[in-house]
């Protein structure tokens, strides 16, 4: 009797609307959810119900990054694996559970278009993809090509599970919306746990959210988080970017001379991203000139690029981002390969994304059309669970090249250029009138300066 209650049954593990989407037998499926629905909970129960039902197969998990599977899921796989002794074997260096028939279930990361090579040539069973409202533009790819692929030995399962974005545009709109996936959606009134653990009905805590933060159920903000519903929620938004308006496709080609500023984000985990910023000059208009994105590569690497950059675009100014080891990185940049970079201010960065947000409200920063500053900024959400509003940054997704490209805004300045001087054809009624008008403005300095000052001139034949 005591090892039959600790047998493992997904049926009493999860509510009825997790059931039934782990149970529709489609292939290619999305669940929309609210926060707090437990769709994190209903995905470590599937994989691990269909790691114990066949031998031999493979099941991954992949979020943003290998630090957010970790963290989201890992934990429950092991309490799962624990309280039902399950004999799984995890091994934490891998994120990986496996078990006694030769299955096992991974976890992984996926934070940059490089990262989808790691999947390539692999055999799954079931793939779950979470978070897909933050992911950036190549989880096309990475579904499309990859991961769909790799359900083939199989006939496996593939399954795109997040809450609503701030705007519903993007491939898991798209697949949400789509006839060709099978859709689901619940939300943390349907979750019977939430009750439970805080003593409060969805309802009750849905109100004093909303009194909190002053306002009604029909907040996008509300309808996004506790409703699951995709909704238009520009204000959850940091970046205001507008493709309307922020939008470039070519450059401006007058004759005059470009001026650049780079800023440079560090990461490891994470990307480096190089974020180039350049004004005309007699132009107080602020071009996203170019990004660049790597994962994974070593200060050498880093050097080695900025430097190709450098021949292309001569950097007015190089700020790095110099938190943590940066310091060091910055230090060997400019010792061994001297480049001139400068550590990056990071103090007052709310003010200064404010300050980017209304360049980006009058035109005066753009950005290339698809680029990733671009698609990213629909994407960087503020905290929804801090007060005041808009005071933290939230972590469910990083972008670096947003980071970087704030951090050469700082040091931009282009709001210094003045009109271009307006010339005219020689010997034309308006060249003559300008002729007069600058002798007129040249006879008048000399009336000002004093006698000593004009007989100078002359000894200097001016």
């Amino acid at each position: 009797m005591a090892a039959q209650s600790k047998r493992f049954a997904i049926e009493r593990f999860c509510f009825k609307e997790q059931l039934e989407f782990i149970r529709d037998q489609t292939r290619f499926k999305t669940a929309v959810c609210s926060r707090r629905a437990g769709k994190t909970v209903a995905c470590a129960a599937h994989l691990i119900h269909e790691a114990l039902q066949r031998p031999r197969i493979n099941n991954l998990y992949v979020t943003l990054s290998r630090l957010n599977a970790k963290r989201i899921l890992w934990r429950d796989l092991l309490d799962i694996n624990r309280v039902y002794e399950l004999r799984g074997e995890p091994n934490e260096t891998e994120l990986v559970l496996r078990f006694p028939n030769g299955s096992s279930v991974f976890l992984a990361g996926a934070n940059d278009k490089s990262e989808i090579e790691k999947f390539r040539g692999q055999a799954f069973r079931l793939v779950y993809l979470d978070e897909c409202q933050s992911f950036p533009a190549f989880i096309e790819e990475l579904v499309d090509q990859v991961l769909a692929k790799a359900l083939f030995d199989y006939d496996g399962t593939l399954c795109l599970i997040g809450t609503p974005g701030p705007v519903p545009v993007g491939y898991f709109y798209s697949c949400s919306t789509s006839s060709a996936w099978s859709h689901h959606s619940w939300t943390m009134f349907q979750n019977p746990h939430l009750e439970r653990k805080s003593g409060k009905k969805p309802e009750e805590l849905v109100a004093l959210d909303c009194a909190r933060m002053g306002v009604t159920l029909d907040h996008p903000k509300i309808q996004r988080e506790c409703f699951g519903k995709w909704v238009h929620d520009l204000d959850s938004l940091v970046f205001r970017y507008e493709e309307a308006k922020n939008d470039y496709a070519n450059l401006p080609q007058r004759s005059f001379a470009w001026n650049y500023v780079y800023g440079v984000d560090l990461g490891f985990d994470d990307s480096d991203a190089i974020a180039i910023l350049g004004w005309q000059e007699y132009s107080n208009t602020l071009y996203l000139i170019h990004e660049d994105i790597r994962a994974k590569q070593g200060i050498t690497e880093l050097s080695q690029r900025l430097e190709e950059l450098l021949k292309i675009y001569p950097a007015h100014k190089i700020m790095i981002d110099a938190g943590a080891l940066g310091k060091k990185i910055a230090h060997e940049i400019q010792t061994r390969h001297s480049i001139p970079v400068h550590p990056a201010e990071k103090t007052r960065k709310l003010e200064y994304i404010e300050l980017l947000n209304d360049a980006m409200r009058t035109r005066r920063f753009m950005a290339k059309r698809g680029s990733r500053f671009a698609t990213d900024c629909k994407m960087v959400e503020w905290d929804p669970d801090v007060y005041p509003p808009r005071s933290k940054i939230s972590e469910r997704f990083h972008s670096d090249i947003c980071d970087a490209t704030l951090y050469a805004y700082r040091e931009a300045i282009h709001w210094l250029e003045g009109q271009a001087p307006v010339t005219h054809k020689c010997g034309t009624a308006e060249w003559a009138k300008e002729q007069e008008r600058i002798h007129e403005e040249a006879a008048a300095t000399y009336i000002q300066k004093p006698e000593e000052d004009i007989w100078q001139d002359v000894v200097n034949g001016e």
